[in-house]
C-alpha cells in the first residue's frame, strides 16, 4: 500500500490538513482550491489543466457529474483537420512510437481526471449530500484509518468498483453444475480475460505428475491458476507472490473454495526451495516500467521477472517435468520484445520447447477500431509454451 502523506490547504483563513493517498504514487498537491455546486466544467477543466487540484465541498452526485464533464474535455476528439493529420502521423509512426505516445496520453489524462478530490472521515463515511456508503470499500482497500484523508474521485470511484467485483467475483469455469468464481480484490489483476484459463484446463499434463503430484503457480495473483490446478486433480500446489495484496486476495478465494488442504501460499520471490513436477507462470505480458503499484501486472521491467522465471526453472523442475508459460505476444507486436529474444532467452536458460498451444483474444479492445493500440492487439495471440529441461 502506498505511504499516506499530508495534504494542506487554505479554507475561510484557516489551513486545514489531511493525509493524502493516491493508488498511482502522485505525490500531494500543492495548490488546491475548495468548490462547491457552483463551480463550472469549464473553470474546473482549467484549474485542472493548470495544476491546481480541485477540493469537492457539495453534492456528491453533482461531483460525479463534474469528473464525467471533465472525461468529455479531456476526451473531446479533434477537429477534422486536426484528426486527419493526427492519422496520418500515426501512420508513419513505428509501433513503439504509438505504444510510448499512447501511454504518455494516458498519464496526462489520468493527471488531469485526478484533480478532483474528495475528503474521506476516519469512519470511511463522506460529509457531502447523498453521498453513498462507501465503508466496506474503503476499508477493504485502505483499512482503519485514525484521521480523515483525502483521495482523487476517480480513485474512490475504482475502489467502489473492485468491491462489487469482490462481491460478485469471476466466473472462470463450471464444475458439477457449479460455477466456479474468483473474487479479486482492488489492486489484484482481475481474470477477466479468460482465454489463457482455457489454455491450462486444455493442456495435457506431464507425465511427471503422476509420480509426484506437485505444481507451482509463480505470481499467484487472484489465485485463478491454482484453482484451475487444483480442479485438474494435482495433489499439491504452491503459490507464491509477493505483493500483500495478491497474498490475501488468493488466500481468501482459495479458503472460499475449499482448497486450503491442496494450495499453499507463499511470501517469495519467485520459487520456493523445492522441485516440481508442473511449474506456471503468467507473468506481466508487457516489458515496460509501471507508473503506479497498481500496473505491476501489466508491465515487467526489462523483462526482469519473465527472464527469472526461465533462468530459475531447470533447478526447481522434477525429471520429465514441465514448465507452462503463459504469454501473449502483444509485446512484439508494439515492438517491445521480439520473437528471437524469447527464443534465445529459453536457449540460454537450458529449455527446451515441447509446444506452444495458441489462441486469439477475445476482448473487446480486439474489435475497437479507435484504440490508439488496434493495430497491435488486432494481431495478438496468446500463447501456452510447454517448455522442458533439454
Amino acid at each position: 500500500m502506498i505511504p499516506l502523506e499530508t495534504l494542506q490547504w487554505e479554507d475561510s483563513g484557516q489551513t486545514h490538513s489531511a493525509k493524502w493517498h493516491s493508488e498511482n504514487g502522485i505525490a500531494p498537491h500543492k495548490k488546491i482550491q475548495i468548490v462547491d455546486d457552483t463551480l463550472t466544467a469549464d473553470i474546473a477543466y482549467r484549474l485542472a489543466c493548470e495544476g491546481t487540484a480541485i477540493l469537492y465541498r457539495g453534492d456528491f452526485q453533482n461531483a460525479r457529474q463534474l469528473l464525467q464533464a471533465l472525461v468529455r474535455r479531456v476526451d473531446k476528439a479533434p477537429k477534422k483537420s486536426k484528426r486527419m493529420d493526427r492519422v496520418e502521423k500515426v501512420k508513419k509512426q513505428s509501433p513503439l512510437d504509438t505504444f510510448n505516445l499512447h501511454r504518455l496520453a494516458q498519464s496526462q489524462r489520468a493527471r488531469i481526471l485526478g484533480m478532483l478530490l474528495i475528503e474521506i472521515n476516519t469512519d470511511h463515511s463522506i460529509s457531502l449530500r447523498r453521498a453513498p456508503d462507501v465503508a466496506q470499500a474503503c476499508m477493504e482497500t485502505y483499512g482503519e484509518q485514525s484521521k480523515t484523508y483525502v483521495i482523487s474521485l476517480r480513485e474512490l470511484l475504482s475502489v467502489i468498483s473492485a468491491h462489487e467485483w469482490r462481491k460478485k467475483g469471476v466466473p472462470i469455469l463450471a464444475r458439477d453444475d457449479e460455477e466456479i468464481r474468483i473474487h479479486p480484490h482492488y489492486g489484484v489483476f482481475s481474470p477477466i480475460r479468460g482465454e489463457y484459463i482455457e489454455l491450462v484446463l486444455k493442456a495435457a499434463l506431464p507425465t511427471a505428475i503422476q509420480k509426484n503430484s506437485i505444481a507451482f503457480d509463480i505470481g499467484v495473483g487472484t489465485g485463478v491458476l491454482s484453482v484451475v490446478l487444483a480442479l485438474r486433480e494435482i495433489k499439491r500446489i504452491i503459490a507464491t507472490d509477493q505483493d500483500d495484496r495478491a497474498i490475501a486476495c488468493a488466500k481468501e478465494n482459495i479458503v472460499r473454495l475449499g482448497l486450503s488442504s491442496q494450495i499453499e501460499i507463499l511470501n517469495t520471490n519467485l520459487f520456493p526451495a523445492e522441485k516440481a513436477a508442473l511449474i506456471v507462470c503468467n507473468p506481466p505480458w508487457l516489458p515496460a516500467r509501471p507508473s503506479s503499484t497498481l500496473e505491476h501486472a501489466i508491465y515487467d521491467p526489462e523483462s526482469q521477472m519473465l527472464k527469472g522465471f526461465l533462468s530459475g526453472l531447470k533447478d526447481h523442475l522434477l525429471n520429465s517435468g514441465e514448465a507452462w508459460l503463459i504469454l501473449s505476444d502483444l509485446a512484439e507486436h508494439l515492438g517491445l520484445r521480439t520473437r528471437e529474444e524469447l527464443l534465445t532467452w529459453i536457449e540460454q536458460a537450458g529449455l527446451k520447447l515441447l509446444e506452444r498451444l495458441d489462441t486469439k483474444p477475445h476482448h473487446s479492445k480486439v474489435f475497437d477500431k479507435t484504440d490508439a493500440l488496434h493495430a497491435a492487439r488486432s494481431k495478438e495471440i496468446t500463447s501456452l509454451w510447454r517448455l522442458a529441461a533439454k
